[in-house]
């Protein structure tokens, strides 16, 4: 089996692979102060929850963001898996050509969601990930990654307005607004985050299509893509797993041309 493992800044999300087969997925906190250790036993008590063996695993990729936890990460597979991993990074074979100033630069996870988009669709594609950060990526239809958009994540926006305005309650946004006439503070904010960042997304997608061409398939990924994307016509789908997809992809390349 191959586990895939995504190191985002605030969640990492962990899958599990039989063949082609997504069979688990869990969603786990991203801490830089987690030891080998401690990481050791969440991954195994997942997998003893749900009933799959930690030796069954023969191969990890991983893909990470936050460099002061890919040392920890890759320890641990090394330690409770006896597996040394794939790393998504220079040097790894993604099969895409990156047209960016510097390459080196481009987040591992950017790369991964750009080859599971071409992959699966074989066009011209726009991948939003509602992330942390949350970041549009173009891929031409000749299955280049051209570079893209990064803006703040939802996340993100929401903190700056609770810690800078004393007087606004803290509310939970993971609901569409029953309208944007609102008649309360905690809707009022609801519906200013929720259509507010639609428009934000929509407006990117929209500028990009302006700028290299309407034909394209929009993607979304990540956390809150369902809730923005209900609001976001030009986004064409959903797909929560595009990230695990990309780098069983990206495994199966390596795999086969080491």
């Amino acid at each position: 089996m191959l586990l895939a493992m995504d190191i985002g800044n605030t969640n990492s999300v962990l899958g599990l692979f039989k063949a082609n087969q997504l069979v688990d997925e869990w969603r786990i906190r991203t801490d830089v102060n987690t030891t080998v250790d401690e990481l050791g036993i969440s991954v195994r008590s997942l997998f003893h929850a749900h009933n799959f063996p930690v030796g069954d695993v023969e191969h990890v990729i991983i893909s990470c963001v936050v460099p002061p936890v890919l040392n920890t990460v890759e320890r641990f597979c090394r330690k409770y898996l006896g597996i040394a991993p794939l790393v998504v990074g220079p040097g790894i074979r993604t099969g895409m050509p990156i047209f960016y100033d510097n390459p080196k630069e481009v987040g591992a996870d950017r790369i991964v969601n750009a080859v599971a988009a071409y992959e699966l669709y074989h066009q011209a594609s726009i991948v939003v990930d509602f992330g942390t950060a949350t970041t549009f990526d173009y891929i031409s239809d000749r299955g280049e990654y051209m570079g893209g958009v990064i803006s703040p994540g939802i996340m993100i926006s929401c903190e700056a307005l609770f810690f800078k305005t004393s007087k606004l309650p803290r509310v939970e946004i993971f609901a569409r607004p029953k309208s944007i006439l609102a008649k309360n503070t905690t809707s009022s904010m609801n519906a200013g985050i929720v259509f507010g960042y639609a428009g934000l997304v929509e407006g990117i997608i929209n500028r990009m299509k302006r700028e290299v061409g309407p034909n394209l398939k929009v993607v979304a990924t990540g956390g809150l893509a369902d809730l923005i994307s209900s609001e976001c016509p030009a986004i064409d789908e959903v797909d929560d797993h595009l990230t695990l997809k990309g780098l069983r992809i990206i495994f199966e390349r390596n795999k086969k041309n080491p």
